[in-house]
């Protein structure tokens, strides 16, 4: 008997299998945030690698937002992008804070908000009719706020993709976050969200 696919995870990998099982993708057509490819550890790396950093061995640089493909030409293409705030500059600024050595982010949640619509509209653009778009993201607080960064995911998308399925991955371990003294104020988060989303016409 085949293994139930379920919609809650502790391992990305497992998550990324469940989300090509279900989808008959042998392996991702492209991801346009390679990075160090660490979600391919133990999965076929995409046909195509595109990442912003220059450094990166046998990785296209591009950008999300602008990739150097033809409309309508890929069937299915993933998202891995920086979700923390208060971040300036990337890994190279910030002065002492740790955080913004190890992750890319945004100083605002609205050039957050930029970059992910930009990127949904060229995602759409790439991507054959159907194709899937495999959007990682992470609900966060920024600026004494809670940002339900994936429902608003859900909101930017609409008229060009339809949530086709959504896997919740759990962290072993508390997430990234920019520590805040005084007292606690909201939830911390410890999950993150893989929205699978199909383009519509």
């Amino acid at each position: 008997m085949t293994e139930l696919i379920k919609s809650v995870y502790d391992n990305q990998h497992d998550i990324l299998k469940s989300i090509m099982d279900l989808n008959n993708i042998d392996r991702f057509d492209a991801d346009c945030t390679y990075g160090n490819g660490v979600f391919y550890r133990n999965l076929p790396e995409p046909r195509l690698k595109f990442d912003i950093d220059e450094s990166l061995a046998d990785v296209t640089n591009a950008c999300s937002c602008n990739l150097p493909l033809e409309s309508e030409s890929i069937e299915s293409l993933v998202f891995d992008p920086p979700f923390l705030t208060y971040i300036r500059n990337g890994k190279s600024g910030n002065g002492n804070m740790i955080l913004s050595k190890r992750f890319a982010g945004y100083w605002r949640y609205d050039e957050l908000e930029e970059h992910y619509r930009k990127t949904l509209i060229e995602a759409h653009r790439v991507l054959k009719q159907k194709g899937i778009l495999v959007f990682k993201c992470q609900d966060i607080i920024h600026n004494h706020r809670m940002h339900c960064t994936h429902g608003n995911i859900l909101k930017w998308s609409e008229n060009m993709f339809r949530l086709k399925d959504l896997f919740v991955l759990t962290a072993r371990h508390r997430l990234p976050s920019p520590n805040r003294k005084g007292t606690q104020k909201h939830a911390r988060i410890y999950h993150s969200y893989f929205l699978v989303l199909e383009k519509v016409k």
